[in-house]
């Protein structure tokens, strides 16, 4: 190789790099800022901007770790006087899928009008967009921390923590460890899955052969799930304008609208979440459901159980039958006039199952607070728990079931649904005509 054509490699290495950086650049702080607005209305709208001690930046530094997959750790106590038993797990999902889009949207675009790119350039491309959103992320987690007193009024607790100058507080901070190691984690399954369902994304030339197996299905089922989050903001927004309450609504669309959207979804293809709500806390949640929820034992989550409370928790069925359906003749559509419908089946069958077991284990919740007196027991009116977890396998195999008979039937429609000028597959052997 001359020196001349080395040195253009080598420039065009450098630009690829450059454009790399930026381009990565472009996609972490697009990602973090729409979490970070997403996140700051939720919450102004749940009331946290009135939280002492100027608290409202770093409450909202702790909802995007955990929207990013990060974790927040939560504590509390008055000195020898009480003990606090304190833990939340849940994902904000309306913030992790503001993040995801726009970071999903920002990797993707510059590489939309190629074929085919090297696994290296990707691999490189991919490596600077995860330096760069872990260097982000572990900002948010070192401003995620702050301590808060507890009012406990006139609970003997609180006379002699004023006695004894040891009043009740609680806490949280970011454990930074494990906010960066399951944030690595969250961003590279999110870049897996942007390369994976956008149409226009390029691979690299080995898996080119394998993309019309994966992406039709995979992309409608994002496409189902992005619907069942659209049909929830509608009705959220009914909601808001007929019934008052209208902060409330917002925040729990700012906050938590997937997660129920998405409960919604496995409890319409007949799958169940078990659960309880203890105490006068509470996650943002339908009323239907905290009704539900609110008993002294775990109680089961399923359309029997919604119907029981309110019968038009049946629409469910309707809407994933339509959804469900609409997704199959989607994939049909945009796969090759050579796939089976049985091809069909087992790849929508697949994807939904997988789909469900995604929402199954991001809505899991887990929050709870007590404070004991000396060790006694529990102080009245602080204690609580909200819990509220999938039947994992009921979900997957309702999912599976689901797209393949949707897969399988809307494989026989397809023929009459593809544009007339497409061509038939050709029986093995046989050449041009």
């Amino acid at each position: 190789m001359s020196r001349t054509a080395a040195n253009s490699q080598g420039a065009a290495t450098r630009a690829a790099a450059v454009h790399g950086w930026r381009d990565a650049l472009l996609a972490v702080v697009a990602g973090f800022a729409a979490m970070i607005v997403t996140a700051s209305l939720g919450l102004w709208a749940a009331g946290a901007a009135d939280l002492p001690e100027g608290a409202f930046p770093r409450v909202v530094a702790a909802v995007v770790v955990m929207a990013a997959g990060g974790s927040v750790e939560v504590s509390g106590g008055a000195g020898f006087l009480a003990d606090a038993d304190a833990s939340i797990v849940v994902l904000p999902l309306s913030v992790t899928l503001a993040g995801a889009l726009a970071a999903g949207y920002c990797f993707v675009r510059p590489l939309r009008h190629r074929a085919v790119a090297t696994a290296g350039e990707l691999g490189l491309r991919g490596a600077q967009l995860v330096l760069l959103w872990l260097l982000a992320l572990a900002g948010c987690a070192a401003l995620a921390r702050q301590t808060f007193g507890i009012d406990v009024g006139d609970n003997p607790l609180g006379e002699l923590g004023e006695l004894l100058d040891a009043s009740p507080s609680v806490g949280f901070r970011a454990d930074m460890g494990a906010t960066l190691g399951f944030g690595l984690l969250w961003i590279l399954g999110l870049l897996v899955l942007a390369l994976l369902v956008s149409p226009r994304a390029p691979l690299p030339a080995r898996l080119v052969r394998f993309q019309e197996a994966v992406r039709p299905a995979a992309s409608a089922t994002v496409l189902l799930l992005l619907a069942y989050v659209l049909v929830a903001l509608a009705i959220g927004l009914v909601v808001a304008a007929t019934r008052g309450h209208v902060a409330e609504t917002f925040a729990v669309i700012l906050l938590g609208l997937p997660n129920i959207a998405w409960l919604g979804f496995t409890v319409g293809l007949g799958g169940a979440w078990e659960g309880q709500v203890q105490g006068p806390f509470g996650l943002p949640m339908p009323q239907v459901l905290d009704d539900v929820l609110r008993t002294p034992d775990v109680s089961r989550v399923d359309l029997g159980t919604l119907t029981a409370y309110d019968g038009r928790a049946w629409w469910l069925l309707v809407v994933a039958a339509v959804l469900v359906l609409g997704a199959a003749v989607l994939t049909a559509v945009r796969s090759s006039a050579r796939v089976r419908p049985w091809q069909h089946a087992v790849r929508l069958g697949v994807a939904l199952a997988l789909a469900a077991l995604a929402v199954s284990l991001l809505g899991n919740v887990e929050a709870r607070f007590g404070l004991s007196l000396l060790g006694i027991g529990d102080v009245d009116g602080l204690g609580g728990r909200v819990e509220l977890s999938p039947l994992l396998w009921r979900n997957v195999g309702v999912a599976l079931l689901w797209g393949a008979a949707a897969g399988f039937l809307a494989g026989l429609l397809a023929p009459r649904l593809r544009h007339h000028g497409e061509a038939p597959a050709r029986p093995p052997g046989q050449g041009p005509g």
